[in-house]
């Protein structure tokens, strides 16, 4: 192996990241596997790889005995003594494999192990790049849209991923190149390789928004405990604060609005309704259902949970919502079966 071949791993190293060393390992591994072939597969061969010298050198290794029983790791101590005399029994002679000795096959063998070596290190890569970002928000390039299934391929890093339209925001659209952010839901390592499964109707988007926004949030003094979406339409977002001095709701909503409607902006116009999130489920319900008032919340079953929460009637659409939105994103955000009912026990009709 010449110096042409340490600079081709160098280079491999630098352009798709995989370590130098890793590619040494799986070279080595490959070459003595191929190799032992000729030996009835025993251990007879050895890989002595030194880039600092810019040194490959495979040598077959026997064992010098007064006897040979076993031709393939063992050599006779007078066939030792005509390569180096002062070899003698329980030696290792060590000779050093030329490149015409590897011959074709093992030569195909050996690329062969190689160029899978160099794919695995590749999906390792992948994997532990999208494992790093799960459950977080990252910044993705648009590569192509499909003009059939409308799914889009983003570029994260070294490594794509497919964004479902099923995933997208209703009515948003893309074009190649642009930068977007999504949600890293779930990372998986299937048989064709990893996957991230990615999102930008997820609530952890929002959650995610708010921490690099917030710096009460990223710093932990205001905690977000629960959001519920409806991707580019409403989202609910319940959060409290450690410290009694400070206001969770102000910190998030920013010196006159202005943090929250940066978010606001980033999805689109999508709505926000920040409230204070309590540990007693009548107050978190109350709040929930907000901007409607809540005149009453009834539990009726702490295990199932469920409730009944009584508004003025004047207030009963503005709590249920359009198409039942408000009550449906409040049960999300407190895991609450909700049934809403007038002040006056009658329902409009």
């Amino acid at each position: 192996m010449n110096k042409e071949f340490f600079e081709a791993v160098k280079q491999m190293e630098t352009e798709k990241g995989i370590p130098a060393d890793y590619l040494y390992e799986k070279i080595s591994n490959a070459i003595i596997t191929a190799l032992r072939k000729d030996y009835n597969g025993k251990d007879v061969i050895t890989c002595e790889i030194e880039p600092e010298k810019n040194e490959f050198n495979v040598y077959y290794c026997r064992t010098v005995v007064d006897e040979v029983e076993d031709p393939d790791s063992e050599i006779s101590l007078e066939e030792a003594h005509e390569i180096k005399k002062k070899y003698k029994v329980g030696d290792v002679v060590k000779t050093k494999y030329t490149k015409k000795d590897f011959g074709r096959i093992a030569a195909t063998t050996v690329k062969n192990v190689i160029r899978q070596g160099i794919r695995e290190a590749e999906k390792n890569q992948i994997l532990q790049s999208f494992q790093s970002k799960n459950q977080e928000l990252v910044t993705a390039k648009v590569v192509n849209i499909d003009p059939v299934t409308g799914n889009a391929t983003l570029e994260i890093g070294k490594a794509e991923a497919i964004l479902p339209v099923s995933e997208m925001i209703n009515g948003e659209t893309f074009t190649e190149n642009q930068l977007i952010k999504v949600f890293i839901v779930d990372v998986k390592n299937t048989e064709k390789g990893p996957k991230a499964m990615i999102s930008r109707t997820h609530p952890g988007l929002v959650k995610r928004l708010f921490e690099m926004e917030v710096p009460e949030i990223y710093d932990g003094t205001v905690i977000v405990d629960a959001v519920s979406r409806d991707a580019g339409s409403r989202t609910k977002m319940a959060v409290h604060s450690k410290d009694e001095d400070i206001d969770a709701i102000g910190a998030c909503i920013g010196p006159r609005g202005s943090r929250v409607e940066k978010i606001v902006d980033i999805l689109g116009g999508e709505k926000i309704d920040i409230i204070n999130y309590s540990e007693n489920p009548e107050e978190f319900i109350a709040s929930a259902l907000a901007p409607a008032n809540v005149l009453k919340v009834e539990i009726e079953d702490e295990q199932k949970k469920i409730c009944h929460v009584t508004v003025p009637d004047n207030q009963l659409s503005l709590a249920i919502g359009n198409k039942g939105q408000n009550a449906r994103l409040a049960a999300h955000l407190t895991g609450w079966k909700i049934d809403i009912k007038p002040e006056s026990g009658f329902y409009e009709g």
